[in-house]
């Protein structure tokens, strides 16, 4: 069994999550709580052409352990030898398949869960990574296709048969994409028909969803995935509330600010390192990141629209610095 779903734990995973939880994220989430990383999906035809944006994407530092390189791809044999070569590049802890990306430019190449719709070659696909390497191999997949095709307690039952070692389940149904209500009790089910560990996915947001979860299911740790991006407190925060039953403050404005601040100039130094880039292409990638950071913030809406045209370390010191906790109306509001 895996480490850190030995009898007596329950982690937190974050969420893997295309253009978000690259290193310095997964960094900032870990000094945060949480317990396991799982890098963006990559593509196993990058890999096998040595594509240096693909291979980009496995970049991460021995902090962030227990960390699994997440794949896609639809060719079992080929996936394989991709999941070699990232071991023999970066030794991460474990292998992580994609069956759960809704997007079309993924479903569209017979990735992600698309396999959902394609058992046999699904169990193709998990027969040949584990196969092919010496390190754990585990899954993320959706509870269907849509909501007249749930078929997740057996296509888990399939990975299981396969050798896979834990499941991440996202209460979703590909069709839904993000949208509507993550169906915990498809989650349950999983987890109730399996004897490999099922990580639960969808809604959670705040320790005492952690614990309800937790109370309710079968699951063996949660995975937080678009709350940590506006909120990466919220491993410290759930942590907090299962050990004790009360809700930590919310962080402050101050907080954030630093945070937002810290995001940056690790970014700028790695992109500095790694030639990604110079300050003004490295600042303008991260205008996104920086906005969710103020969510919820008084005044976030003007915050946010300052942002938006964001190029420098100085103009970020510039416009958090000029922030006022009152919130700025506009005529007509």
């Amino acid at each position: 069994m895996l480490p850190w779903l030995q009898p007596g734990c329950f982690p937190l995973y974050l969420a893997p999550m295309a253009g978000v939880t690259d290193a310095v994220f997964r960094a900032l989430c870990k000094e945060l709580g949480a317990d396991v990383m799982v890098t963006e999906f990559v593509s196993a035809e990058g890999i096998l052409q040595r594509d240096d944006r693909t291979r980009h994407y496995t970049e991460f530092d021995d902090a962030q352990r227990p960390l699994g390189v997440q794949l896609f791809g639809a060719d079992g044999r080929r996936m394989g030898e991709a999941a070699r070569k990232i071991i023999d590049w970066k030794r991460p802890d474990f292998i992580d398949i994609n069956f759960g990306c809704p997007v079309n430019k993924v479903v569209s190449k017979n990735g992600g869960s698309a396999l959902l719709r394609d058992c046999p070659l699904l169990a193709s696909v998990a027969r040949e990574i584990v196969r092919a390497v010496p390190v754990p191999v585990t899954a993320k997949m959706r509870t269907g296709w849509d909501a007249g095709h749930i078929n997740a307690v057996e296509v888990a039952r399939i990975l299981e048969d396969c050798g896979i070692q834990a499941i991440a389940v996202h209460g979703r149904t590909r069709a839904q994409g993000y949208s509507g209500l993550a169906d915990w009790e498809v989650i349950s089910e999983v987890a109730g028909a399996v004897k490999i560990p099922v990580i639960g996915n969808g809604d959670i947001a705040t320790g005492a969803d952690v614990e309800v979860r937790r109370a309710q299911t079968g699951v063996a740790g949660v995975m937080i995935g678009r709350a940590a991006m506006a909120n990466p407190w919220v491993f410290q925060e759930a942590k907090h509330y299962l050990a004790t039953g009360a809700h930590l403050p919310p962080a402050t404005a101050e907080a954030r600010f630093a945070l937002m601040r810290r995001h940056c100039v690790m970014a700028l130094a790695r992109g500095s390192h790694n030639g990604r880039g110079g300050e003004f292409e490295i600042m303008r990638s991260l205008r996104g990141r920086l906005m969710h950071y103020t969510r919820g913030l008084p005044g976030g809406k003007h915050l946010r629209a300052s942002l938006g045209h964001l190029g420098s370390l100085m103009e970020l010191d510039d416009i958090l610095a000029g922030w006022s906790p009152q919130p700025v109306l506009e005529c007509g509001l």
